[in-house]
């Protein structure tokens, strides 16, 4: 219940105008890089410096007018322009919603373009995060377009989905770079699995389908028991360190993001910052409680 009502929180319009209103005193900022471009190049500073990389996400989804999906276009480039002025150690994470996926295809593709030819420029890579089920197909139908064209873009899959499996088998042949997810969104039992157990093992599923392929694989989980089964087959198929890394989000896990590094593995820190942040911050207080019991103790602080 309490899962539902965060995300239903984070789809409100009203409650994202007012969390603005006191900006990242919320607690969100744990979890967030900050409002500005420059905040969120010094948290990468400092993740690098503890042997980590980073992928930064600008926040923003569900544009309502081409203007606001070519400004936040623009706030893409400006980006991965700051990601190379500063020689940080950043790809780029996008949400297609942010540029006008709902409001037609053809200006999506366009504004990727232009975002993927600025990253080819800089020799830099660019995620795109899965969204609800309802745009997954049109995700991938644009995701396969892009890859036609461009080596330098990735895409999510969450094994939550019945459907994952089959996807992570079709896109083998685009020899496409995944990010393995086990999905955040609150979604009905017709599309996705209603158990834990359920998606844990799904989970695992298409992790080593990925690591089977040979495609390069981003194992994204704070999970420590998935970390370990995972870790533990690598090791036993002889997988080589380049070919995944283990990716985890901003201000959460951090001790197992030390680990892995001190192991010799590969660790991407996911880093959204900008002032859309309500609904990113909601869907992690939905995914675990011990969230939102560290934000009580900051609020009372204040």
């Amino acid at each position: 219940m309490l899962r539902n009502a965060f995300q239903l929180l984070g789809r409100s319009r009203t409650a994202n105008l007012m969390a603005r209103k006191y900006g990242l005193r919320l607690g969100a900022g744990r979890f967030v890089a900050g409002q500005s471009v420059e905040q969120a190049i010094q948290a990468v500073r400092k993740l690098n410096a503890e042997g980590m990389k980073a992928t930064l996400d600008h926040l923003g989804e569900f544009v309502g007018t081409g203007e606001e999906a070519a400004e936040s276009a623009r706030m893409c480039i400006r980006t991965l322009e700051a990601i190379a002025d500063s020689g940080v150690d950043s790809n780029l994470s996008l949400k297609l919603t942010s540029l006008g996926l709902d409001l037609g295809e053809d200006l999506c593709m366009r504004n990727m373009r232009t975002i993927l030819e600025t990253a080819r420029k800089y020799g830099n890579f660019v995620r795109i995060d899965m969204e609800d089920s309802s745009h997954c197909q049109m995700t991938l139908d644009l995701f396969r377009r892009l890859r036609s064209e461009y080596e330098n873009v990735g895409v999510v899959i969450q094994a939550y989905l019945y459907r994952s499996g089959q996807d992570v088998e079709d896109l083998k042949a685009l020899r496409a770079n995944l990010r393995l997810v086990k999905g955040a969104y609150k979604e009905p039992p017709a599309v996705a699995f209603p158990h834990k157990n359920q998606v844990d093992d799904n989970f695992r599923k298409i992790i080593r389908q990925q690591l089977e392929s040979g495609n390069y694989a981003a194992i994204a989980t704070h999970d420590e028991t998935v970390v370990e089964d995972m870790i533990a087959f690598i090791r036993e198929r002889g997988i080589p360190n380049d070919a995944f890394e283990f990716q985890m989000l901003y201000g959460i896990a951090e001790h197992l993001q030390r680990r892995l590094v001190r192991e010799g593995y590969r660790v991407r820190i996911y880093v959204p910052y900008g002032a859309d942040w309500f609904g990113y911050f909601m869907r992690r207080l939905a995914e675990r409680p011990a969230n939102v019991w560290f934000v009580m103790k900051n609020w009372f602080r204040k």
